[in-house]
C-alpha cells in the first residue's frame, strides 16, 4: 500500500514539533517516521459490519487506540463473557452500571513489547496478579496492553483527586508485586473497543475504560494527521462524536483542574 507523502510528512512534523507527541527518544532520533498496520471493524449506519486495514503513523495518538487489551480478555456481553478477539460490532456490552451499550468499533494491531521502535519507545504489557488489588480483584491474572486505563486511583494521586474516581494508566500501578511489567520478545496482538458512549467495562473483576482519545488529544495535531486518525473510526465523522468522558483521566488535564 502506498503511503501518501503528506501523511508521512505530517507524522514527521508531529514528532518533531508537537510538545505532546515528543518524547526523549524522538528528540534524539531523526529517522523516518515508523508506520504501523491497524485493523478496524466498525458498525455502519445500515447495520453492516465494515472491516478495513490501515497503514498509519506509529505515534502514541494512534497506538493508544489499539493497544489496551490482549487476546483472551473476557468481556461481559448480554449473551455472556466473550473474548475480545471474538467480539463483533453490534454486540451488546455490559457496562459498569449494569446497562448495555452497543459495540461500535473494534481495533487491533500487533506490537513486539520487548523491542524498541524506531524512536526508542518500548510497549511493555502489564500483568495484574490474582488478588493483587483485593480479594478476587482480579479473580485471576489479567494481562493488558500499555494503553489500558483502570478506574482506580493510585495512592500517589489521591491527594489531588480525593475520593473522585479516576481513569489511570495501568503503568501507574506497577509495583513488582501486585502489578508487574512484562515485555515478550515476540509479536502480541492487542485490541481496543469503542461503545456508543464512553464507558467502563469489567475484565476479570477489574474496571477498564473503553476507548476515548481524551479531551485534549487532537488539539496539537495538524489537519493531515487528524484526517488520518479519524479515518480509523468510520462510525464517526468528527472528534466530537466520541462524546463526553465518563470519568476524569490522569494525564488529560482534569487532575490539574480538580486540584486548582
Amino acid at each position: 500500500m502506498t503511503i501518501p507523502t503528506s501523511l508521512a510528512r505530517a507524522a514527521r512534523n508531529a514528532i518533531e514539533t508537537s510538545p505532546i507527541l515528543k518524547d526523549p527518544a524522538a528528540l534524539r532520533a531523526r529517522s523516518r517516521p515508523q508506520l504501523r498496520r491497524y485493523e478496524v471493524s466498525a458498525l455502519a449506519a445500515n447495520g453492516d459490519i465494515v472491516d478495513s486495514r490501515h497503514i498509519a503513523p506509529a505515534l502514541p495518538l494512534f497506538e493508544n487506540a489499539f493497544s489496551a487489551f490482549t487476546r483472551g480478555s473476557m468481556i461481559l456481553t448480554e449473551t455472556g463473557p466473550i473474548a475480545v478477539e471474538d467480539l463483533l460490532p453490534g454486540d451488546q456490552i455490559i457496562t459498569r452500571d449494569g446497562t448495555s451499550e452497543t459495540l461500535m468499533w473494534k481495533g487491533s494491531t500487533q506490537i513486539v513489547p520487548g523491542r524498541p521502535d524506531a524512536k526508542g519507545r518500548y510497549h511493555p504489557l502489564v500483568r495484574i496478579m490474582a488478588d493483587g488489588f483485593g480479594v478476587q480483584l482480579p479473580m485471576s491474572d489479567v494481562l493488558v496492553g500499555p494503553a489500558a486505563r483502570l478506574l482506580k486511583t493510585p495512592g500517589h494521586l489521591r491527594k489531588l483527586v480525593g475520593q473522585s474516581p479516576l481513569l489511570t494508566p495501568v503503568a501507574e500501578f506497577i509495583d513488582g508485586v501486585s502489578a508487574i511489567e512484562t515485555a515478550p520478545p515476540t509479536a502480541v496482538q492487542l485490541f481496543h473497543i469503542c461503545l456508543r458512549r464512553h464507558s467502563v467495562i469489567r475484565i476479570g473483576g477489574l474496571e477498564f475504560e473503553t476507548y476515548h482519545p481524551g479531551i485534549n488529544a487532537l488539539r496539537p495535531v495538524g489537519p493531515a494527521l487528524r484526517d488520518a486518525y479519524l479515518k480509523l473510526f468510520p462510525h464517526i465523522s468528527s472528534a466530537g462524536d466520541f462524546g463526553p468522558q465518563v470519568h476524569a483521566r490522569a494525564g488529560d488535564g482534569e487532575i490539574n483542574a480538580l486540584s486548582a
